[in-house]
């Protein structure tokens, strides 16, 4: 598998605050950057955020200037249900393929993040097929807030085509002043948001999520095609995105 994720991000605040504010800004959508540029994963081909029930025509059209072709909703059904994507007449495809079916999941994160983690199996697969149907590139992940099931679900593809712990991490840390959930702006955004939206994301509990995935499956291969991936498409996905000069490959 890829390195796992530390404690502790090795990114600077100021590279971190200057990839946030380098991100797109699509109308009607909240914590929408880029997640390539990590690994073997180009700038471009993956995008993470959060819900898109309040996507404007703007945002749509900023999406496909992008190049997104594909939307990928992790959301449980009740949730599409109540604020449905608001992608009719972009021409953007759109999977719902749930982290969790239905609206119940372990209050704690601690317990939360681990299940996540192998929860994630299908989903990832999933984006793994887009990614492979050129006309379908680029994909955009996403759940409600963009930070927990989609801060999993991203963090495994980065990990699965090599992204070092200290880039996925900062990456999947990212969420928390995208949302305003750091310092001054927490108690409001909590306040605002109740449960684990208003929660801010820990590189504590990515690590549990992803040390989950290796203790039960033993490397990321083994935990997708224990999900329904075949071996064929992962390695023809790292085909597809070989490792950037004076990158370090990661199985």
């Amino acid at each position: 598998m890829a390195a796992m994720i530390v404690d502790e991000p090795m990114a600077t605040a100021e590279a971190t605050a200057a990839a946030t504010a380098a991100a797109p800004t699509v109308p009607g959508v909240r914590n929408f950057r880029d997640a390539g540029g990590t690994g073997a994963l180009p700038r471009g081909v993956l995008y993470r955020s959060g819900a898109l029930d309040r996507l404007t025509p703007d945002g749509a059209r900023t999406l496909r200037g992008l190049g997104v072709r594909t939307v990928l909703d992790l959301r449980s059904a009740p949730e599409v249900a109540d604020r449905p994507d608001a992608l009719g007449g972009s021409g953007i495809r759109y999977l719902h393929v749930p982290v969790f079916a239905e609206r119940r999941w372990p209050a704690e994160q601690a317990e939360l993040y681990p299940l996540m983690g192998e929860l994630a199996g299908r989903p990832v697969t999933a984006a793994v097929r887009q990614l492979l149907l050129p006309e379908h590139r680029a994909v955009l992940v996403h759940c409600a807030s963009g930070k927990d099931r989609t801060g999993v679900v991203v963090a495994l593809l980065q990990s699965l085509l090599g992204a070092p712990e200290a880039e996925v991490t900062a990456d999947f840390l990212r969420s928390n002043t995208a949302l305003g959930l750091t310092g001054a702006d927490r108690a409001a955004a909590g306040a605002a948001a109740p449960g684990h939206a208003g929660l801010p994301v820990s590189a504590v509990h990515l690590r549990r999520a992803l040390l989950s995935v290796r203790s039960h499956h033993g490397t990321l291969d083994g935990h997708l095609l224990a999900h329904g991936a075949r071996a064929a498409e992962l390695a023809a996905l790292r085909g597809a995105f070989p490792p950037r000069s004076g990158a370090a490959a990661h199985g």
